[in-house]
């Protein structure tokens, strides 16, 4: 049965294929621009840069995401309640206290971030302690602890930059293209260009499916992980229904970084969107799955 820990090497080893993959993106759209300018270093650029930003991400990827937000810690004086479900569950799924932060914003929604178990934050709206009773916080709480103890946080963090990496390369090329025109002694021809615009474009919208897919995938794990870690499922089911039925965004809501809530940070549709293109899924169907209606 699905538990907190049953996917943690699992997600290890896709977290380093994903960076495997984005990497041999970076290096095919690198190796495009070097051979269409004529220019090697600027593949040897591409490759590196790409590497300092995994480096830099894999460190600092939480405090963006807080600073970004407006987060602010918490202690157990200043907010006991959501201190205490946080720590009462950390203990209960045999996971190390993580950091709680408290986020500003009158819309409903909470994240997980971090590198790892012993670098983990918990960050939560003021909306959303406003909204939620107690069995409520608890399943949100326990969702975004399964994201940790399910190795989520560090997948999520590596998607996120090397997404954003892929789409400025892609930009940058374009817009050379279009604008800086190129080296005269450049090879390749008309078909080499036609190739390698179809690379630039296509690539971002590769990597972004990717980020959507994984996203939805986890958040169902997550789901099913914090059913079983509160023994109370129904918390957390009224607790998205409640998310569901909010239709406001957050002030700061960002593409970058909507999937890391539990939530869409822009507020539930009223249109209906393609799955394909939904950083979450349906709020129905996770309640559904988490009531055991198939």
């Amino acid at each position: 049965m699905t538990n907190l820990y049953t996917h943690q090497d699992s997600n290890v080893a896709k977290t380093w294929l994903l960076m495997a993959v984005f990497l041999a993106v970076v290096v095919g759209i690198g190796y495009f621009i070097s051979v269409y300018y004529n220019s090697p270093e600027i593949l040897v650029i591409a490759v590196v840069f790409s590497l300092v930003m995994n480096v830099m991400s894999y460190y600092n990827s939480d405090k963006i995401v807080l600073k970004m937000y407006g987060a602010h810690q918490i202690t157990r004086e200043s907010h006991r309640t959501l201190w205490n479900t946080v720590e009462n569950l950390a203990i209960t799924a045999g996971l190390p206290m993580p950091k709680v932060f408290l986020i500003p914003d009158d819309a409903p929604n909470a994240f997980a971030t971090g590198r790892d178990k012993e670098h983990a934050v918990v960050a939560v709206t003021t909306g959303l302690l406003a909204m939620m009773d107690q069995n409520e916080l608890e399943g949100v709480v326990a969702h975004e602890l399964a994201h940790i103890g399910n190795r989520d946080i560090l997948l999520m963090s590596v998607v996120v930059v090397l997404v954003g990496f892929v789409s400025l390369l892609a930009d940058f090329f374009l817009r050379r293209m279009f604008f800086g025109g190129r080296d005269s002694d450049s090879r390749g021809g008309g078909v080499l260009a036609l190739v390698g615009v179809v690379l630039v474009v296509l690539s971002p919208i590769f990597v972004s499916m990717i980020q959507l897919a994984v996203s939805r995938k986890r958040e169902f794990l997550a789901d099913a992980s914090a059913g079983l870690l509160t023994r109370y499922p129904e918390g957390l089911a009224s607790a998205l229904e409640k998310l569901g039925s909010y239709k406001g965004a957050m002030r700061k809501a960002n593409k970058a970084t909507a999937h890391l809530f539990i939530s869409n940070p822009f507020g539930e549709k009223k249109k209906k969107v393609s799955k394909l293109f939904m950083t979450h899924p349906p709020i129905e169907e996770r309640v559904a799955r988490l009531r055991g209606v198939r």
